[in-house]
């Protein structure tokens, strides 16, 4: 059976500390949401990416830019992100879905082929990256897993946190941590949007580092964040240095 990776995105306006986080601009005319489309698209690995929007008329707008990006979307529950997660997969006829937040513009797409090659070869259930600077990172999942997780997690597991069953039951699934070379190993650092300072960050490093289209290089967006101290410590107080899934036997 062919396998098919879609990269699903969920958005929606809606946040207290910063509103309409992935339509936030890095430059004029550009935004967190058009950095992230224009990058996986075009990575040979992804088919296909769709916009799992919100419920909502704040929402409206993505439909807008999808179809700008000449991609699809779908619409669902403004809580429940997983399920739109699994509705995209459906939607698009997916085996697998790639998973990362629209709040983050600085994904570690460099290490996208050896994480897909490893899925697919070693039959993996949830293949991950760790140990990355935070918002750095992105999932991939078979489409069978989203819709376990979806039916079997609890209440509170049928919402953002989308990975929180699959971490909480990683017993039923295959899962495979791949880390990254030292010099990526940050997770004192941290790239994605939440609170305005963290916008400060990602535009001052993306008018720095940043080339429409093309993903970030993550040893030069390190090297960058090191010379720049100053503008740094602005998020420093958000950073959570928790690893996002169990640690390997190296550990972090």
């Amino acid at each position: 059976m062919a396998r098919k990776l879609v990269a699903a995105l969920a958005c929606r306006c809606g946040g207290s500390r910063l509103y309409g986080k992935p339509l936030q601009n890095l430059e004029r005319d550009y935004t967190l949401l058009d950095h992230i489309i224009l990058t996986l698209k075009a990575r040979p690995e992804i088919d296909e990416v769709i916009l799992g929007i919100s419920e909502g008329v704040e929402n409206t707008v993505f439909q807008d830019v999808a179809s700008r990006h000449g991609i699809g979307y779908l619409i669902g529950d403004q809580k429940n992100v997983l399920w739109r997660l699994v509705l995209c997969g459906r939607h698009t006829a997916a085996t697998d879905v790639f998973r990362v937040s629209t709040e983050s513009p600085f994904t570690a797409l460099s290490m996208l082929g050896e994480a897909w090659d490893r899925h697919v070869s070693r039959d993996n259930d949830i293949t991950v990256t760790d140990y990355l600077p935070e918002g750095c990172h992105f999932e991939i999942y078979r489409q069978a897993v989203l819709e376990r997780s979806e039916r079997d997690g609890l209440p509170e597991e049928r919402s953002e946190y989308c990975s929180a069953f699959a971490r909480r039951r990683r017993d039923l699934f295959q899962i495979d941590i791949l880390e990254p070379v030292p010099e990526l190993r940050r997770l004192d650092l941290r790239f994605t949007v939440d609170y305005p300072e963290d916008l400060i960050l990602c535009r001052d490093a993306w008018q720095a580092l940043g080339r429409r289209g093309e993903a970030l290089d993550m040893a030069a967006l390190i090297r960058w964040a090191d010379a720049n101290p100053a503008i740094t410590r602005l998020t420093t107080r958000f950073v959570d240095q928790t690893p996002l899934w169990a640690p390997s036997p190296t550990g972090p």
